[in-house]
């Protein structure tokens, strides 16, 4: 085991020991394996958005297996999806590549300014199935987060005591929140801190621009003359709101956009401090050859192979 993953593993010396090894699983699995880096393929959007726009760009995509494949040939460290798709491979992957199981899920035929997205899985799921981990999405600004947050503690309490990992997707969102402020530095910053405090193992958040949304916070920011004007400062500021780096925290995909653009990104993860991304749409919507290329480029920036 490397320095880096043993560095990493102490800082969570309090969980229970099954806790340690599925994280560890987790961080030794792939082509980033031992780094402290990682790259998750989550494929929970054909429930978020639909089958149409998540997998017609790729048909191929329409089979759950198709995502369990592509995940061990571009040498990903774990799969994430909801129940069904979980169900559907983990008889043959789930030795094979270390899975996580969302655990709720939210559908967008319901225009809703607040979402809430409904417990679809459970912890006895993912242990049937044999996942080294849940997912839950919580959306802080959203009219009923509390009740999100209270189902959160008590899904957490159950997989920690089963040994399984908690990744919490912290998504800010709701009627009191702009489009813009759902990504400003102030808001995704607060949103790590929320998932650490609820007892995330790891944290999913978006990748945060210069814009600062609460008043309160940007009086703070520029007193403090706090650093944010670079993708590697932003990411370095959100980091340190997890526990001053002692949580893993690692940056969704978004949409599919240009290559380059991606890889700066992830060049800003990286030179951040973040750890890693989880990566969905850019990822499967790509012809498998294709999709393996790209997935080989943002592990060798991880790696330090490329600028």
């Amino acid at each position: 085991m490397s320095d880096r993953m043993r560095e990493i593993l102490s800082w969570y010396s309090n969980e229970n020991p099954g806790v340690v090894t599925n994280l560890a699983r987790i961080m030794n699995t792939g082509r980033l394996a031992g780094t402290g880096k990682m790259v998750i393929l989550p494929v929970d959007q054909g429930f978020e958005h639909g089958p149409g726009r998540s997998f017609a760009p790729n048909p191929a995509g329409y089979d759950p297996l198709y995502h369990f494949q592509l995940a061990i040939d571009a040498g990903c460290n774990a799969h994430a999806a909801p129940l069904g798709s979980i169900e559907r491979g983990a008889a043959d992957y789930a030795w094979r590549l270390p899975l996580i199981l969302k655990a709720n899920s939210h559908d967008l035929l319901y225009d809703e300014e607040d979402p809430m997205p409904a417990l679809t899985a459970s912890v006895s799921d993912a242990l049937r199935l044999g996942c080294a981990g849940i997912g839950f999405t919580i959306y802080p600004g959203t009219k009923d987060r509390r009740f999100l947050y209270e189902q959160l503690r008590e899904l957490t309490r159950e997989a920690k005591a089963a040994g399984l990992v908690v990744v919490v997707w912290s998504y800010p969102r709701g009627g009191c929140l702009e489009k813009p402020d759902e990504t400003a530095i102030d808001v995704v910053a607060y949103a790590a801190q929320i998932a650490a405090q609820m007892g995330a193992t790891m944290i999913k958040v978006k990748l945060p621009s210069e814009h600062l949304a609460v008043p309160k916070a940007a009086d703070a920011y520029k007193e403090h003359q706090v650093p944010i004007a670079t993708i590697a400062q932003r990411v370095q500021h959100v980091v340190q709101s997890a526990f001053d780096g002692k949580r893993i925290v690692i940056f969704s995909g978004g949409p599919a956009k240009d290559d380059e653009a991606v890889f700066d990104e992830i060049r800003g993860i990286r030179d951040g401090g973040g750890f890693g991304s989880i990566i969905g749409r850019n990822s499967f919507q790509r012809k498998h050859d294709d999709a393996v290329a790209f997935l080989d480029t943002v592990m060798r920036i991880y790696a330090g192979e490329l600028e």
